[in-house]
C-alpha cells in the first residue's frame, strides 16, 4: 500500500472488510473413559474407525464393557472418538539389553511397552507387552557404528508365534544429539515401545540378535571335503550338520558360503520347522547371521544358536565359533521374559501385569495429574462424553462420584454427558428406583441424559450370544449420525434412529409404562414392528415436567452448547481490540452472519431472522463502566426448535352434511 502518491496514475490498495467469519465447531466428537485390554494409560488417544481402536486398544475384550461401547459408537454413526484407558496398578512389560561386552559398561537401553502422545512417552501396561520382540542387526549404512532395530508384536496361533505387526527403524546411532539418535527416532515413531537410557550416553551400540560371525576372509576357503561337519545347537543339544558338496566345488564368495550353510542346516532336521525354517543372512561388511525358524512351535526368542567344529575346521573358517569372535546372542530381545538371559546382552526383563480392581476414584482421576476423566484436559474439543464402567461399580454412590465430577468437567468444556443405567434396572420398578437414587445423588443436570433399558448385542467373543451392555455408546453414535444427517438441532429420536448392531433390549416398555418415565426425564429405548429398536425420548436429566427447565430437551441444550463454543472460538480476535463502536459493529457482523447461516439451515424457529435470533452489541450492552473495566458485552439470543414430542390427532364424525 503506497504511503503517498508521487506520480500521476492509478494506485491500488487492499482494505480489510472488517468481517471475520465464525465457523461452527464439530458437534459429535465422542469421548470415552474406561478399561480396555491394552492402550496408553491415562492419555487421550483419537480413533477414527474400528481399525484404529483395535490397533491401539486391542479391540473387543470380554472383560471390558467399554470396548463393546466403542464398537457400538462406530456402528451407529460415530466417526471420531477420544479414548482414555484407565488401568490402576497395571505394569508395562520391559526389557534391558546391552552391547556385547560383558557387564555392559552401564550403557544399556531399556525398552518399555508404550508410545509417545503429544510429545510425552506414555506406558502401555498389561500382559500384551510380553508379546513384543526386538531384532537388532548391524547391517546399516555405517556397518561399524550404526544399527537397525525392528519391533514386532506376535500372537499365538496353534502354538506358533505369528507376527501381527512390525516397525523397522534403520541407520540408528547411540551418539547423543545426533539426528538419527536411537531414542529420538524410535520414541517419536513407534506405536509399540519407548526407549530410555539408564546411565548416560556412550558409543557402544546394542549387540545384534541371532548368531553373527566375525568378518569372514573368503580366501581361506577351498574345496569342502566330505569330513567337514559342524555341530549346531538350536538350544536343545548339538546336532551334527554335514556341509558337503559332492562335486567338490570351492566356496568362492560369501553368498556361496551362506547358501551352502543354510541348505545344510535345513537338511539336518527337515521335520523340525525350527531347523527347516532357519535362515542364514549375509551382511554388507562380510559376516553371516544365523536365525532359527520362527514359525516353529518350539521357537523361543531366548534361543541361542551355537556352532562348533565336529570334523574339519569349517566353523572356524566361517568365524561362527565364540572363540573366533562370533556374537552368540538371543534370537530376539523379548519384553517381559527374563528366561535364559545371556550375560552382557540382556540384564533384566519385567512382565506386564493386569490392572487392579476398578474404583470410582480411578475413573474420575485427578486434575493435577490429569488422569481418568481429566486426561481429556489435554485435547482441544469433544462433545459427547460417556463412561460405561461407572454404571458397573456396584452402587449409585460410586456412579455419582464419577458422573458428578465428569458432568462438572464437561460443563466447563461445553460438552454433553450420557449416563448409563445400572445392570439391575431391568424392569420399570428398577428404572424408577434408579432414577430416584440418581435424583437424590444430585445427578440431574442440563448437560446430561440417560436412556433405559440396557441393550442386547451379539457377542462375537462368545459365539454371537446376546450380551447386555449400557446404551451410551450406541446413543452417542446415533447423536453423531443425526447431527451429520439433520443437524444438532434435530432431536436424536424417532423412527430414523434405528439401533444398529442391537438385537434386543433388556425390557420392552408399553405405552403406559413409558408414560411413567418420560415425564420424569428418563428417555426410553422402544421396540416397534417396522423401525425395530429405536430411541424414543429426547429429554435431558432436567427434562422432568415438574422442573420446568429451559433445557428440557437434548437438541435445545446441545444446540446452545454448539453456539456457545463456536462463538467462544470465533470471537477470540476481539481480545485487546479498541472497545468502541467500530469493534461492536464488527462483532455484530461476525456473530450475525454466523446466526444467519444457522437460520438458513433451519436451526431456529421463526419465519424471519427477526423472529429466529438476536445479536446485540452496542452502547446499551456495553456501558462506559464496562469499557473502563475492559469488558465488551455481546448478547446473542435464539428461538430453539423443540421436538414434536406429542402428536395429537382430533377426529370428528360428520353425519348428514351436504358436500359442496
Amino acid at each position: 500500500m503506497p504511503v503517498s502518491p508521487t506520480y500521476p496514475g492509478v494506485y491500488i490498495q487492499e482494505l480489510p472488510s472488517g468481517v471475520r467469519p465464525i465457523i461452527g465447531v464439530a458437534t459429535s466428537i465422542g469421548a470415552i473413559v474406561g478399561t480396555f485390554a491394552r492402550g496408553p494409560a491415562d492419555a487421550a488417544v483419537a480413533a477414527f474407525n474400528l481399525g484404529d481402536f483395535e490397533r491401539d486398544f486391542g479391540g473387543l475384550a470380554i472383560d471390558h464393557e467399554a470396548s463393546y461401547q466403542v464398537q457400538q459408537y462406530f456402528l451407529n454413526g460415530g466417526s471420531q472418538i477420544w479414548i482414555v484407558r484407565v488401568a490402576p496398578g497395571a505394569g508395562a512389560a520391559s526389557a534391558v539389553f546391552d552391547h556385547n561386552d560383558a557387564g555392559g559398561q552401564g550403557e544399556s537401553l531399556e525398552a518399555t511397552a508404550g508410545r509417545m502422545i503429544r510429545g510425552v512417552s506414555v506406558d502401555d501396561p498389561g500382559p500384551w507387552g510380553d508379546n513384543l520382540r526386538i531384532d537388532v542387526d548391524h547391517d546399516a549404512r555405517d556397518a561399524a557404528a550404526e544399527f537397525n532395530l525392528t519391533v514386532s508384536e506376535v500372537r499365538l496361533e496353534d502354538g506358533r508365534e505369528i507376527v501381527a505387526r512390525t516397525e523397522t527403524f534403520r541407520n540408528l546411532t547411540m551418539v547423543e544429539g545426533a539426528p538419527n539418535n536411537v531414542i529420538e527416532v524410535v520414541n517419536s515413531g513407534s506405536r509399540m515401545i519407548q526407549l530410555s537410557r539408564d546411565n548416560g550416553w556412550g558409543l557402544f551400540r546394542p549387540a545384534a540378535t541371532g548368531t553373527v560371525s566375525a568378518v569372514i576372509d573368503i580366501t581361506q576357503f577351498g574345496t569342502i571335503a566330505d569330513d567337514n561337519t559342524i555341530d549346531v545347537d538350536f538350544g536343545a543339544g548339538a546336532q551334527p550338520v554335514v556341509v558337503n558338496d559332492v562335486n567338490l566345488n570351492p566356496i568362492t564368495t560369501l553368498a556361496d558360503a551362506r547358501g551352502r550353510l543354510e541348505a545344510a542346516i535345513r537338511a539336518a532336521q527337515p521335520g523340525d520347522p525350527l531347523w527347516a525354517g532357519a535362515t542364514v543372512q549375509t551382511t554388507q561388511d562380510g559376516r553371516l547371521r544365523v536365525l532359527a525358524g520362527r514359525n516353529a512351535a518350539t521357537y523361543r526368542p531366548d534361543i541361542i544358536v551355537t556352532f562348533a567344529d565336529n570334523a574339519g575346521n569349517l566353523a572356524e573358517r566361517l568365524a561362527l565359533r565364540a572363540a573366533d569372535d562370533a556374537t552368540e546372542n538371543v534370537q530376539q530381545y523379548a519384553l517381559g521374559s527374563a528366561a535364559a538371559l545371556p550375560a552382557g546382552f540382556m540384564r533384566s526383563a519385567v512382565a506386564g501385569t493386569e490392572s487392579d480392581p476398578l474404583a470410582a476414584a480411578d475413573l474420575l482421576g485427578t486434575t493435577g495429574s490429569r488422569t481418568g476423566v481429566f486426561a481429556l484436559e489435554e485435547i482441544d474439543l469433544f462433545n459427547i462424553l460417556f463412561i460405561p464402567d461407572a454404571a458397573l461399580l456396584g452402587s449409585v454412590a460410586d456412579l455419582s462420584q464419577v458422573m458428578s465430577g465428569a458432568i462438572n468437567f464437561a460443563e466447563q468444556r461445553r460438552a454433553f454427558v450420557l449416563v448409563d443405567v445400572e445392570p439391575n434396572t431391568g424392569s420399570l420398578d428398577g428404572a424408577q428406583t434408579w432414577l430416584g437414587e440418581v435424583t437424590t445423588a444430585g445427578l440431574r443436570h442440563r448437560n446430561a441424559a440417560a436412556y433405559f433399558p440396557r441393550l442386547a448385542i451379539p457377542d462375537p467373543l462368545n459365539q454371537g450370544r446376546p450380551r447386555l451392555i449400557g446404551s451410551s455408546g450406541t446413543v452417542a453414535g446415533i447423536y453423531a449420525r443425526t447431527d451429520a444427517a439433520r443437524g444438532v438441532w434435530k432431536a436424536p429420536a424417532g423412527i430414523e434412529t434405528t439401533l444398529r448392531g442391537v438385537i434386543d433390549i433388556d425390557y420392552k416398555l408399553s405405552d403406559p409404562e413409558h408414560g411413567q418415565l418420560n415425564p420424569v426425564g428418563l428417555n426410553a429405548v422402544r421396540t416397534f414392528d417396522l423401525p425395530g429398536n429405536v430411541l424414543w425420548g429426547a429429554r435431558t436429566l432436567v427434562g422432568a415436567d415438574a422442573l420446568a427447565s429451559d433445557w428440557k430437551y437434548v437438541p435445545v441444550r446441545r444446540t446452545a452448547l454448539f453456539i456457545e463454543e463456536s462463538l467462544f472460538r470465533g470471537l477470540q480476535w476481539v481480545v485487546f481490540e479498541p472497545n468502541d463502536a467500530p469493534l461492536w459493529a464488527q462483532i455484530r457482523a461476525a456473530a450475525g452472519s454466523f446466526m444467519q447461516g444457522l437460520f438458513r439451515q433451519g436451526a431456529f424457529q421463526g419465519k424471519s431472522p427477526r423472529e429466529a435470533y438476536l445479536v446485540k452489541c452496542d452502547a446499551e450492552t456495553t456501558t462506559q463502566a464496562d469499557i473502563d473495566a475492559g469488558i465488551v458485552n455481546v448478547f446473542v439470543g435464539f428461538a430453539p426448535l423443540k421436538p414434536a414430542e406429542f402428536v395429537i390427532i382430533s377426529l370428528q364424525l360428520l353425519a348428514g352434511q351436504a358436500q359442496a
